[in-house]
């Protein structure tokens, strides 16, 4: 904990470059980008098939399961990285000016998610319903990171693991829509939804531990910030598999972190999905542990293979995420909206694919084709520095 939040003078040898963009940290986003892809692919083919949180393992089928818990790894990285890229921000600005972008940053995502990302999944012009998912939760934790970061280093880090570690205590604690605080509450712990003005909103990502995980995030700029690389893959490994071997135990107790799992007798693989359907709405510590531990073995990885052809592609998804993320949502929905046109409804009032093996066809299909899009706008915005608001996207 001490070298999280103050690594010492000795191992402050090799400061990363203050002016540059760290390749690994952008291959590991652009890595998080590509799985999130065959989420959102499933989501579009498959909706016909529903998905709970946590996953019942009783009844989904086990390659439908293991489909959907490949994208877990998604929005915890996702979100801690925003937290480290924040750290790596403020090495280059004073604390009023980082303070001042992550306000800003904050309140254009979750401008973005009440417009564009919500009318990609829709299409409507006056909605019946506004999902606040990802997007919004992570323009909420920087908008409140903006203040946090004038803290003492410590501070923040005791906070990230206390709201980590701890929120599932506050699970027995629910409000009923009448109370003055249930929207509050839906906001900050509890998934629910309110209806405004005739639209219901669903709030998916409770923002809690979401602020925890940012808030660790942060925590670790001081890795890549005063030490050597061949140090902070260590650092990297050790943390990233003692959160996994955390998890196996904690878990395998079955006292705390998520709701309990059970044995399927004469059914193996379905005990196995039960020990791995951890809550993602809000994510759970035990959902947290994993998902986090495996990022940081990734990031150690992409630090090793930081001259690879692959960690290279990966980096150039990774430094334009959010172009990424709304185009090739918009994507998804043509394409959806033109299937639906040429074959019609064929579940209920949607159109899908019958077996799940077309999802992954379909997935692994656009990969490449949204690749190029991406590069050209990351490098658009490497040449026109002047074009102030492509830092945003």
């Amino acid at each position: 904990m001490a070298t999280l939040a103050y690594p010492s003078a000795s191992t402050a040898r090799s400061p990363v470059a203050s002016g540059s963009r760290l390749q690994s940290i952008d291959a590991l986003r652009g890595l998080v980008m590509v799985i999130m892809l065959l989420d959102h692919v499933r989501e579009t083919w498959f909706l016909y098939m529903p998905v709970g949180d946590p996953v019942d393992a009783r009844t989904i089928m086990p390659a439908l399961f293991f489909t959907r818990i490949t994208s877990t790894l998604c929005a915890p990285i996702f979100v801690a990285l925003t937290g480290l890229s924040a750290y790596l921000y403020g090495q280059r600005h004073s604390p009023a000016e980082t303070s001042g972008f992550l306000l800003s940053r904050g309140a254009f995502l979750v401008l973005l998610e009440l417009t564009l990302v919500n009318f990609s999944w829709r299409a409507e012009l006056v909605p019946q319903f506004v999902f606040l998912q990802v997007i919004w939760a992570i323009g909420l934790c920087m908008i409140i990171l903006a203040a946090l970061i004038h803290l003492p280093a410590r501070v923040i880090l005791l906070l990230g693991i206390a709201l980590v570690a701890g929120h599932n205590l506050l699970d027995g604690i629910v409000f009923l829509p009448d109370h003055p605080l249930f929207e509050p509450w839906a906001i900050i712990h509890e998934r629910s939804q309110i209806e405004l003005a005739g639209t219901v909103i669903k709030f998916n990502y409770p923002v809690l531990p979401w602020i925890g995980v940012i808030c660790l995030g942060w925590s670790a700029g001081g890795w890549f910030s005063k030490l050597t690389t061949g140090e902070r893959r260590r650092i990297l490994l050790a943390t990233g598999t003692g959160m996994i071997v955390g998890f196996l135990i904690l878990r395998a107790l079955n006292i705390y972190g998520d709701a309990p799992w059970f044995v399927v007798p004469g059914e193996p693989v379905r005990t196995v999905m039960s020990f791995l359907a951890l809550t993602k709405y809000p994510p759970s510590l035990l959902f947290l542990l994993p998902t986090l531990g495996i990022g940081l073995i990734l990031l150690a990885a992409f630090e090793r293979a930081n001259d690879s052809r692959l960690t290279h592609w990966l980096s150039v998804m990774g430094g334009a995420p959010m172009f990424f993320y709304l185009f090739h949502l918009y994507l998804l929905r043509v394409l959806y909206l033109t299937a639906r046109a040429i074959w019609g409804t064929n579940h209920g009032d949607i159109f899908g694919v019958d077996s799940l093996c077309w999802v992954w066809v379909w997935y692994l299909g656009l990969i490449v084709p949204l690749y190029f899009p991406t590069r050209w706008f990351s490098n658009l915005k490497k040449r026109r520095k002047d074009i102030w608001w492509l830092k945003y996207l």
